[in-house]
């Protein structure tokens, strides 16, 4: 077979297994890539030897590289960097360092590198580096991108990626004699400084001119051969600098990346890019010998479990250095604890150069390998990990609402404020439109440049978690006029609405959506009103074209008006039972539900979800009911009535669920025609503040029991008559309406104006007169 021929049957044998791997890799829901490295040790030398010009088709790999390196370039965005820079730029920096020494450490004491700390260092350059493509990858699975633990990984990982150039530059230095590698190292940034400073000036005066000009042609394929060729033209030069190609190609993409031309320069080369990825990914996976991984398999497994744990203990405390919650800096160390794609780069460099010998890099190429197949399953098992952890009494103090607030503005509003948690753009919008209002805003966020802004625009502010109960109290949730949740992520907006209902049953909140599998469980969860932004744009376009065609403006507010009653459902698309019970179980997994069997005899059978009122009375929320002849109501409407036998998923803290077996036993006050139930807020003048239950026996004339106490989030169930009443607690009191209607005059606070109280027997009069303000009128 001629040669060149024979080159293209090569090619064509693995891109063809790459693709074939790839999809086995996305069925198994894997990285994609270990599916390209399983394709080419299968085809490879050490596999079934398919392929004959492993030189070339290496050297056509190096493309790969290149694209890789320039997309990630033009990717690399500043303003995004910004967001976080505190803790990219400084944790990620100090990661790298602190990395790259304890592995020169372990090197040296162990003996395993001979007499050389440019190996070491080397080699702790490989691990310093996580799979932005792994991780990105499961964060967007999650929709947790927006997240604080999200930014954290992302930032971190911008950095990481930026570094790799300076790795890949300063690597031939690593090379030298070690009495010459600091003048190499030296000589190598001082070439580094030089091509830099040039790429500025090219990136801000030759690069536009040059992209405008291609994209005045309108020619899709004269402006991909241009950049093409900008593009390798750069990795060229670098390599005739003695850098390296992987080098050039990055910074040719950093002097696009502020180009307008930028997004589109990107989506003329990804595809240029993600096959010459593949081809460079297949590569590499032809040079891993499978029997050598066997052979090995107990010290490459060792090594991975040695990499988890070094780089979790060194992320971890990083991460809480820079003043974020302890469980924000758990998942980020989790979640960066893998070697990362960029890894192969460097080790196959590395290698070329003769840093490692060839056993040596497959050892790497195999822990980096096992790595990335782990991080997927690591990260899904991080929350049910601090489900776990969250139940256990001595740890939730640590995990569970993420602690006190860090910083809190001067002058907070005391009471009849808004409280908005996010100032994203969303958040920031709604700032705006209240303080033109003039409506007394609190904004929680736990963002520093967020919160900076804050502090620049006068804004009264919490710096701290909104799952938090401290952050929420601290926010006066319990004082508040309403609530507005502008989240990023899923988890921390139900957990949010959650605690703030634990803390202020009545309060109204107004939710926004991700996406539409969140609308019904938020408000099942308790939100007065749930927003979906591409719902709510949808409706607002089809309001201004039917009133524009013709139709009435009143008609048409009142039928999108409807749809928003009905959640959105006529926008929603059709979902089968088992697709919604699937995402119902996806929503609740990050909150504390469970499985409550209605006791038989229970006074709550017959009665409806409005009547029984559970949410209000006793803190939980009902998911789903499952009757006995196995029919499951998901999300059920209030006028659903329970039956015999009935199942029902509920969600609530332990204190909560204790509450609800109290009630559902009828141990607990039910609401009827002739009794009620309300919760009741005590304020800093209340006149009962300091008093012990025992001592009211006020509530043991009017016939009314408190039922229970929320205090600091807590829910205190049949409250011990020994307890004294403090400020903010909010009781739980059930009697007859007459009677709640009394005591609600009597522990209102003293007002200028006099209080009007109903008339009573003398009787109550009586019991009443101790504890009703001086200047009480008597009707």
């Amino acid at each position: 077979m001629q040669e060149d021929f024979r080159l293209i049957v090569d090619l064509v044998s693995v891109l063809a297994v790459a693709a074939c791997g790839g999809l086995l890799a996305a069925l198994l829901r894997q990285p994609v890539l270990l599916g390209y490295l399983i394709g080419g040790m299968v085809i490879g030398p050490a596999g079934l030897g398919l392929i004959k010009e492993l030189i070339q088709v290496e050297t056509l790999a190096q493309f790969g590289v290149a694209f890789l390196l320039f997309a990630l370039g033009v990717e690399f965005s500043f303003a995004e960097l910004k967001k976080v820079q505190a803790i990219a730029l400084g944790g990620g920096g100090l990661q790298i360092t602190l990395t790259i020494l304890v592995t020169v450490l372990v090197c040296g004491v162990t003996g395993a590198w001979g007499a050389l700390p440019a190996k070491g260092v080397f080699l702790g350059a490989i691990l310093s580096l996580s799979s932005t493509a792994v991780v990105l990858k499961c964060l967007m699975e999650r929709n947790e991108t927006e997240t604080p633990h999200g930014q954290v990984m992302l930032g971190i990982l911008v950095v990481q990626d930026l570094a790799l150039g300076l790795m890949l530059a300063v690597l031939p230095a690593l090379h030298q004699p070690g009495e010459a590698i600091g003048i190499a190292v030296l000589t190598a940034l001082a070439r580094i400084g030089l091509f830099a400073a040039g790429a500025v000036i090219a990136g801000k005066w030759l690069i536009p001119p040059l992209l405008r000009l291609l994209a005045r042609t309108e020619s899709r394929e004269l402006f991909l051969l241009g950049v093409v060729a900008l593009c390798l033209g750069i990795a060229l030069l670098t390599e005739y600098l003695g850098l390296s190609i992987e080098m050039g190609a990055f910074v040719a993409g950093l002097m696009i990346s502020e180009v307008e031309y930028a997004d589109q320069t990107l989506t003329y080369v990804e595809p240029l890019r993600d096959i010459f990825a593949s081809l460079f990914f297949a590569s590499i996976g032809m040079l891993i010998d499978p029997l050598f991984l066997w052979n090995h398999l107990e010290l490459i497994l060792g090594l991975v479990a040695l990499v988890f744990i070094g780089k979790f203990l060194i992320i971890t405390p990083l991460v809480k250095l820079f003043r974020y919650p302890l469980k924000t800096a758990l998942i980020a160390g989790f979640g960066l604890a893998q070697i990362g794609e960029f890894s192969f780069v460097l080790a196959s460099e590395g290698q070329a150069l003769g840093l490692v010998s060839r056993q040596i890099y497959l050892m790497i190429l195999g822990t980096t390998a096992v790595t990335l197949v782990l991080t997927p399953f690591v990260l899904r098992l991080v929350p049910i990990v601090f489900d776990w952890a969250e139940s256990m009494p001595w740890l939730k103090p640590y995990l569970s609402g993420e602690g006190k607030p860090l910083e809190v503005a001067d002058e907070l509003p005391i009471k009849d404020h808004v409280v908005v948690c996010g100032y994203g753009r969303v958040g920031k919008n709604l700032v705006k439109l209240l303080q033109q209002h003039n409506l007394p805003v609190v904004v929680i966020d736990q963002s520093e440049s967020r919160i900076q802004q804050l502090r620049e625009a006068g804004v009264p502010y919490v710096y701290g978690n909104c799952v938090s109960f401290h952050v929420l109290e601290t926010a006066g949730v319990n004082q508040a006029k309403g609530m507005a949740i502008a989240l990023p992520d899923p988890m921390s907006i139900r957990l949010s609405l959650k605690r703030a209902l634990e803390l202020s049953p009545e309060l109204d909140i107004v939710v926004r959506a991700i996406n539409d599998k969140n609308i019904e469980v938020l408000y099942q969860l308790g939100a007065r009103e749930v927003v979906q932004p591409e719902f709510e744009a949808s409706l607002e376009m089809a309001t201004y074209i039917l009133t524009v065609v013709g139709f009435s403006n009143t008609v048409v507010q009142r039928e999108m008006q409807q749809i928003r009653n009905r959640h959105y459902l006529d926008l929603q698309p059709e979902q089968s039972a088992s697709q919604v019970s699937r995402h119902l179980r996806q929503a609740t997994q990050d909150l504390n539900s469970r499985w409550y069997p209605l006791p038989d005899g229970s006074p709550l059978i017959g009665m409806s979800l409005e009547e029984a009122d559970m949410r209000y009375l006793t803190g939980v929320s009902l998911m789903a009911i499952r009757r006995t002849n196995g029919e499951e109501i998901d999300y059920p409407s209030t006028g659903t009535k329970l039956e015999k036998g009935d199942r029902l998923l509920v969600v609530g803290s332990d204190e909560e669920l204790a509450a609800l077996n109290e009630f559902a036993l009828g141990r607990a006050a039910v609401p009827t025609d002739n009794s009620a139930c309300q919760w009741v807020t005590l304020n800093a003048d209340c006149p009962v503040l300091g008093k012990h239950l025992a001592d009211l026996d006020v509530f043991q004339q009017l016939g009314v029991q408190v039922q229970a106490i929320r205090r600091d989030g807590k829910f205190i169930r049949f409250p011990d008559s020994k307890i004294s009443l403090q400020v903010r607690d909010q009781l739980l009191l059930c009697g007859s309406l007459p009677s709640l209607n009394q005591l609600e005059q009597l522990l209102a606070p003293k007002t200028e104006q006099p209080l009007s109280i109903p008339v009573v027997k003398a009787s109550e009069a009586d019991a009443l007169k101790d504890y009703l303000p001086t200047d009480s009128v008597w009707d």
